[in-house]
């Protein structure tokens, strides 16, 4: 039986305790959160214990994993205090807000020889697998231009802590990092980096327009957005034979438009239900297997590193007016 403690009780701390809970020979037995309140909603189904403070957790529970569900400024602190007290770490994305910082957990982790996975959902999302394995099989040819956005309402949260640049990062680095890691995983690395927004700005709200060049020549533009009213994300991909397009405000699953000869064929539709299991139970199903069989994550702290490097990248874009080379 692996033992877990979850550190915050946010939303994305009782989702993960959720998952954890229907995950067998699991149990979580430890939730960490200064709102005590929040993790007695989180921890009393379970039967878990409320530690109001993180170290705490960290020092008596005994626990095998440690979940990491802070806000992004605490995120270094406790994957490393967790790696030397020998856990193994699930973080949340995004990994850190500064290079060194991430730089220095993957290490800690590392020297700890414990296991380490940052939480890019996307690649467990059933429409983004649909998507990557369309363009890996060639449906649209060979990939050119992609464009992608990510847009919701402004996310509420502890201390209100996403409103603070210097806390959350924005959108670069707390939202459409979702896409710099997919774009990655399809496309490989990215060479230079060019942004526009709001984000050092008086304007009131949260935008950001970034252009990637990634080295195998692809281009992507990634818009990402905490000015709307509702959550949607879209993504289309033009290649040498067509065109994939995805848009989750639709009821339509993800269509492919096909090129042939200068004639267009009908759009393929590539079947994806919404009542799959769910990406976050298969995100924290794939740790908690590397953990038990001692298997490397699919997700490595390397693969974080590279995209809050991206985003960084892009912030630094913003502030200078110019591109940035990786």
């Amino acid at each position: 039986m692996l033992k877990v403690g979850i550190l915050g009780a946010g939303t994305m701390g009782s989702m993960h305790a959720n998952c954890y809970a229907q995950l067998p020979d699991v149990e979580v037995v430890a939730i960490a959160d200064k709102r005590t309140d929040l993790a007695r909603k989180v921890a009393e189904p379970l039967g878990a214990r409320v530690y109001e403070e993180a170290d705490e957790l960290i020092e008596k529970a005994d626990v095998d994993i440690v979940d990491v569900c802070l806000p992004t400024p605490m995120h270094k602190e406790f994957v490393v205090k967790a790696a030397r007290a020998g856990k193994h770490v699930f973080c949340e994305k995004p990994l850190a807000l500064t290079i060194e910082d991430g730089e220095e957990m993957i290490n800690e982790c590392e020297k700890a020889g414990v296991k380490f996975m940052v939480g890019h959902v996307l690649r467990y999302f059933h429409e983004y697998v649909a998507i990557k394995k369309q363009i890996d099989a060639g449906a649209i040819g060979k990939p050119a231009v992609v464009r992608a956005s990510r847009c919701a309402s402004q996310p509420l949260g502890w201390q209100d802590w996403y409103r603070k640049r210097e806390m959350s990062g924005g959108v670069c680095l707390d939202l459409i990092i979702h896409d710099f890691d997919f774009l990655r995983w399809c496309f490989g690395d990215v060479e230079r980096v060019y942004a526009k927004g709001t984000t050092f700005t008086d304007i009131p709200v949260e935008y950001a327009l970034v252009t990637l060049r990634f080295k195998n020549g692809v281009i992507a533009h990634v818009e990402g957005s905490w000015a709307h009213s509702g959550f949607f994300t879209t993504f289309e991909a033009a290649g040498t034979d067509g065109l994939l397009y995805f848009d989750s405000r639709t009821a339509s699953p993800i269509r492919i438009f096909v090129r042939r000869k200068g004639e267009e064929k009908a759009a393929v539709e590539v079947p994806e239900s919404p009542v799959n299991e769910s990406p976050y139970l298969r995100e924290i199903r794939h740790f908690v297997e590397c953990v038990a069989q001692d298997k490397e994550p699919e997700i490595t702290g390397r693969d974080a590193l590279e995209a809050i490097r991206i985003a960084i990248a892009a912030l630094d874009s913003m502030k200078t007016g110019k591109p940035v080379t990786l």
